[in-house]
């Protein structure tokens, strides 16, 4: 069962999925289902013996066309909504041990261009509004399952993060003009002391108002909103960029770094001239032996408190 449930105070939508109670969690490598399915062995989700890449609907979604009615009616403040929308799942390699980091520069370009083919896909279909694609990696970001993969969420709804960063964007964009990205990113590589690595196409960037300790932004300078824009040669200096960011965090602490990937982009509805495509990461340690938690005034107050200086984290990320 899933559905929404509007939260007044906040004006936002939660998303109940009780169903996902069921998923599974952390199996041993043999009964991976992400794995392909080998002759004879496990039922994994994928029915092939071997893959490149694949891509399914999630088993456990939180999102579902066509969805059920709700199982609850709604409030006078709090209406209650089917959840409509699509939840996938990539799988970056059959390797079941690999990370994104292991993957091959030629891997991460093919991936690039399925991201991009879903999100063209999804932007079309009925009642979608918002594509997030984005990577959970590491048991202390909670994933369940440790096979290389990401995911992709096709919301029927702008969630609340991207809307906010929207309407900053708009308001900036009204009052001078320019995007609000590119104007940020042209200060940092001024400054130069926040830049990871700039490219061409792409720069990487812990920002000057980074929340977490080593917290990343790749921001393309050629002006694209989404994925669905960009030609190529960008995919391909993207892919590039993102191996080299994940590589570094490796290097950092000398084992492999969880993280949230996460892909800002367009709405798929109406004009958006002054929003950006770009990826951030959120990496949960802020030491080789202490992680960043979310306590009460991050949860609560949504007021996050950085352990570090951003000019530090680049520098220390540099050197990796």
């Amino acid at each position: 069962m899933s559905e929404l449930r509007y939260h007044p105070f906040l004006g936002t939508w939660v998303i109940t999925a009780t169903h996902r109670q069921e998923r599974t969690f952390h199996p041993p490598d043999d009964f991976c289902p992400l794995c392909p399915t080998r002759p004879f062995g496990f039922p994994t989700e994928i029915p092939e013996p071997d893959y490149d890449i694949a891509v399914f609907e999630n088993r456990f979604p939180s999102l579902t066309t066509p969805s059920a009615e709700p199982a609850i009616e709604g409030l006078p403040l709090c209406p209650v909504l089917s959840s409509q929308g699509v939840c996938e799942v990539i799988c970056y390699t059959s390797d079941h041990r690999a990370t994104f980091a292991d993957l091959s520069l030629s891997q991460v370009r093919k991936l690039t261009r399925v991201w991009r083919e879903r999100f063209i896909d999804l932007s079309v279909r009925p009642g979608i509004e918002y594509v997030f694609v984005f990577e959970n990696k590491g048991r202390e970001i909670g994933v369940t399952l440790s096979h290389p993969h990401g995911q992709i969420y096709a919301f029927p709804f702008v969630p609340p993060v991207p809307a906010r960063m929207l309407d900053q964007e708009r308001r900036h964009f009204e009052a001078t003009g320019r995007a609000m990205t590119d104007d940020w990113l042209n200060q940092e590589l001024v400054s130069g002391s926040r830049v990871v690595v700039a490219g061409e196409t792409f720069a990487a960037v812990v920002p000057f108002f980074a929340r977490y300790p080593f917290e990343v932004h790749i921001v393309g300078r050629m002006g694209r909103r989404s994925l669905g824009e960009m030609e190529p040669s960008e995919l391909d200096d993207l892919a590039e960029m993102l191996l080299d960011t994940v590589r570094r965090y490796d290097r950092l602490f000398g084992f492999s770094m969880p993280y949230i990937m996460a892909m800002f982009q367009s709405p798929v509805a109406g004009d958006h001239p002054y929003t950006r495509f770009r990826v951030e990461f959120y990496p949960p340690f802020r030491t080789a032996d202490k992680l960043k938690y979310l306590a009460g005034v991050e949860s609560a107050m949504g007021t996050f408190i950085n352990d570090t200086l951003p000019e530090d984290s680049a520098k220390r990320l540099r050197e990796a």
